[in-house]
């Protein structure tokens, strides 16, 4: 199910997921087929572990090479 592809989205909303998710915070989301035919997507959230949330708390993002590559350092 996972692979290498690394697919950054930014948090718009967190209602129920409080200690989970930040608003305005880049994470790392998953690629996960099954998830997305449910409106689902897969995101290592605050706990470091990957977790499903509503596809709808997040938007993509595209980040040019050397700003994706300090995000992961930071990680």
């Amino acid at each position: 199910m996972r692979s290498t592809t690394r697919k950054f989205v930014i948090c718009l909303k967190n209602k129920g997921y409080e200690a989970s998710l930040e608003p305005r915070k880049i994470y790392q989301a998953l690629p996960d087929p099954v998830a997305e035919k449910h409106r689902q997507l897969r995101v290592i959230d605050e706990s470091g572990e990957d977790y499903l949330y509503p596809k709808s708390f997040f938007a993509p993002l595209d980040l040019p090479q050397p700003i994706r590559k300090a995000v992961l350092a930071a990680a």
